[in-house]
């Protein structure tokens, strides 16, 4: 079982898709330092067309021109971004894609999207909350589960998943015996 990057290639219906974060200018003559947040590696060819939306704003059409790796960056360029001041303006915009955009995930893999706002029930402890995170901590992955006072990290590995419905956004676990009690904490 795998899930593919991130708070990437959300593919919800009428939720735009985040696939990357603008996160300065570079130079002055309009580059972005952008991190992709896409499994996608077309998703920044030139010719793309993108939504740059601020924290809380509205969003605006963007163009790529161009784009190239930059350590674990992108430098990104787009359409009418000329100078330095124009592209401070983009600083910490999320670069998003209509979901109709995004290709179904393979058979036996999710989006990271597609797994948070999922309800997850065991079959002993019964609800466990909502999915708020995927983490990716070295070690593999863990959904970081909420409910009101709690918090609970939960390993997404094949042999504790049972079921994940994408449409009913419901995902059935099998826990070992003491995780829920062992790995809760207070929120």
């Amino acid at each position: 079982m795998t899930s593919k990057s991130g708070m990437t290639e959300e593919r919800q219906d009428s939720a735009p898709v985040v696939v990357g974060r603008v996160l300065r200018p570079h130079g002055v003559r309009g580059a972005l330092l952008v991190e992709p947040l896409s499994d996608n590696p077309r998703r920044f060819a030139p010719g793309s067309h993108l939504t740059a939306r601020r924290e809380g704003g509205g969003g605006a059409p963007v163009e790529v021109t161009a784009a190239r790796p930059h350590g674990r960056a992108l430098l990104v360029e787009l359409a009418g971004l000329a100078d330095r001041d124009a592209a401070e303006a983009l600083r910490g915009s999320w670069l998003e894609v209509p979901a109709a955009a995004v290709p179904p995930a393979p058979e036996g893999s999710y989006y990271f999207f597609e797994l948070v706002g999922c309800r997850c029930h065991d079959r002993q402890a019964g609800d466990l909350g909502e999915v708020a995170d995927v983490i990716e901590d070295g070690g593999g992955l863990l959904l970081l589960l909420e409910r009101p006072g709690a918090r609970l990290l939960v390993p997404f590995v094949e042999r504790f998943v049972l079921r994940i419905d994408r449409a009913a956004r419901r995902i059935e676990l099998a826990l070992p015996p003491g995780l829920v009690e062992t790995c809760t904490s207070p929120s």
